[in-house]
């Protein structure tokens, strides 16, 4: 068993370390994506596909017929100049996985070949999902609902290594998890003139310092202290010349919501703050609001049986009860298709620096926790799946 357990361990590593030399950004993910088709090809008893040119899926179809339960793992990159001065670092300038995303995907691969190996074990299918494009909005996950991955689906699985949570730690949450990213942009048309007759002009500037101003009191002012949303401006530009008063600034931001009828009101509610004071000063305005990904709601009951599947496998110590993130993620788009669960895996460990924050350019995870990531998806598909439970597979 220990040898088993030693030889899956280099596996993760050595799968993960590779992934993160060779980082590839969303919907560019080609390498990625066949070394990931490459390596399930060698383990048997799997059916690989390509839903999409940079994802990859994988059947494993067991001896009796029974429940389909999948699994899903995002493969794509951020575009970041990594500093860890890591043996292992990016070899691609400019392209970091600083988010975990190596992990998840060599967590999934040494998941599907440890069940690859106990098939006639298995009742029902499972499926091994390696989506591309999590990154970026719309993100990968439609397009591969879209290319069938989740049909006949009865529940769905998806972890994130999380290094705000204490490494080791399973991180689960009940109802909203995660939230809805969303972006605007405004742009304010005043006029513009000498800096030395302001009185000559329509100041985009300081009509865009008090939008952005006030558009701190939906938040503050305008939204139940109870609810989670976060408005926050990104970006403010405008003129060039230090004695020139520019006839146009441009500002962009993001909101975060959890409840999704709030989410609805916002945009009304930043363009009314735009519209009166944009007209109070003469100016003109244009304003555009793109939906991010929905917010990432876990099912009671699939759900359930994570939390049971940790408790039994690592002790009651093992668990922690986190609050709901703001942070986005796609996996919400599998749950409109089948109820899901996603949830977290601390890899925050001080002595080993990773627990810098996520899409850090010094980001990097806590690898002996891979292991525990196998053991979550191994013995989900044991408890649903299997009519004998073993848990002592890896």
């Amino acid at each position: 068993m220990d040898e088993i357990n030693n030889n899956l361990m280099n596996d993760l590593i050595k799968w993960r370390r590779y992934l993160h030399q060779n980082p590839e950004l969303s919907y560019m993910e080609v390498k990625t994506s066949q070394f990931i088709y490459d390596t399930l090809l060698t383990f048997g008893n799997l059916e690989v596909s390509r839903p999409t040119p940079t994802s990859v899926m994988a059947k494993l179809i067991g001896r009796h017929p029974g429940k389909i339960i999948a699994f899903r793992a995002d493969i794509d990159a951020l575009p970041i100049q990594e500093t860890t001065e890591l043996e292992y670092s990016s070899q691609n300038p400019g392209v970091m996985h600083a988010c975990g995303h190596d992990g998840h995907t060599a967590m999934l691969l040494g998941t599907a070949k440890i069940l690859s190996s106990v098939k006639d074990q298995i009742n029902g299918e499972v499926r091994f999902i390696f989506q591309h494009a999590e990154e970026m909005t719309p993100g990968g996950a439609i397009e591969m609902i879209e290319a069938g991955v989740m049909e006949g689906v009865d529940c769905i699985y998806g972890i994130h290594l999380w290094s705000p949570l204490e490494t080791g730690k399973i991180g689960i949450c009940y109802g909203p998890m995660m939230g809805s990213p969303d972006s605007f942009s405004i742009t304010i048309n005043g006029k513009g003139g000498h800096a030395a007759l302001p009185h000559e002009t329509i100041d985009s500037i300081t009509i865009g310092a008090q939008v952005v101003n006030n558009l701190q009191h939906i938040v503050s002012r305008g939204t139940d202290p109870f609810e989670n949303v976060v408005v926050t401006i990104t970006h403010f530009s405008g003129g060039s010349k230090w004695h020139v008063i520019p006839g146009n600034a441009e500002i962009n931001g993001n909101v975060r919501t959890i409840n999704p009828k709030l989410r609805e009101t916002m945009s009304g509610k930043i363009e009314k703050i735009i519209k009166g004071i944009t007209e109070a000063h003469g100016a003109t305005y244009e304003f555009k609001y793109s939906l991010g990904f929905d917010p990432v709601i876990n099912d009671e009951s699939v759900t359930k049986v994570t939390e049971e599947i940790a408790r039994e496998i690592f002790g009651d110590e093992s668990i922690t009860r986190i609050k709901p993130v703001l942070a986005g993620e796609d996996f919400s788009a599998y749950q409109k298709v089948a109820p899901g669960c996603f949830f977290f895996i601390g890899i925050g460990n001080e002595e080993k620096a990773t627990n810098y924050p996520h899409h850090h350019p010094n980001f990097n995870i806590d690898e002996d926790t891979l292991g525990k990531g196998v053991e979550m998806f191994v013995a989900t598909t044991m408890k649903l799946l299997c009519n004998e439970k073993s848990y002592n597979l890896i």
